[in-house]
């Protein structure tokens, strides 16, 4: 007997099952990492809380790792768990209570970059993340999963249990708040 050919599409369909080992687990979850960390931190404002949530997102997808067989799309599943480690970072106290450190301006500013355009660029990034961060949670989770998650309308409805067109019209209000933001000079 020969052994069915498998699926390397990064994109699973709802109704296909696919199997994944613990080895799948870690490889996707690295690949997605940079990604995650992105979309954690404008959700959570801090890098460092940031970087906690995708460690406890890890753990919690190494933990449920035998439900792994039944899930589609696994990169979906790990922006998932990631999305709901940082949503439980905010509801803890100590969190509330600890404010983030904001980035020193100019740290990470290259030589070849004017001083004018460094402090032009800095601005923009302030007030785009203050924009992200000013969204309504809807709007930021959707908007970071499609953006950062790269995942479909479809693949985002699927995760947020809630129709396809209201993924899109949270899509297009984050974007017409984010549009207004960078008009404004």
């Amino acid at each position: 007997m020969s052994e069915p050919a498998t699926s390397t599409s990064a994109h699973a369909t709802a109704s296909v099952t696919m199997c994944f080992s613990e080895d799948d687990l870690v490889r996707i979850f690295n690949e997605v990492r940079s990604q995650l960390v992105s979309t954690l931190y404008y959700m959570l404002g801090n890098y460092e809380d940031a970087q906690d949530a995708a460690q406890e997102a890890f753990v919690k997808c190494w933990r449920a790792k035998a439900d792994v067989l039944e899930v589609g799309n696994l990169r979906a599943w790990i922006f998932r768990i990631g999305l709901n480690a940082a949503k439980d970072l905010q509801r803890n106290a100590w969190y509330r209570r600890a404010k983030p450190l904001t980035d020193a301006p100019g740290n990470n500013v290259a030589k070849t970059v004017s001083p004018v355009e460094a402090a032009q660029d800095a601005e923009t990034r302030d007030r785009l993340r203050s924009a992200l961060l000013g969204l309504r949670p809807e709007e930021k989770e959707v908007f970071l999963l499609r953006q950062n998650g790269s995942l479909t309308y479809e693949e985002i409805a699927q995760l947020r249990r809630c129709p396809v067109g209201t993924v899109k019209t949270q899509m297009r209000a984050a974007l017409r708040k984010l549009r207004e933001v960078l008009k404004e000079k």
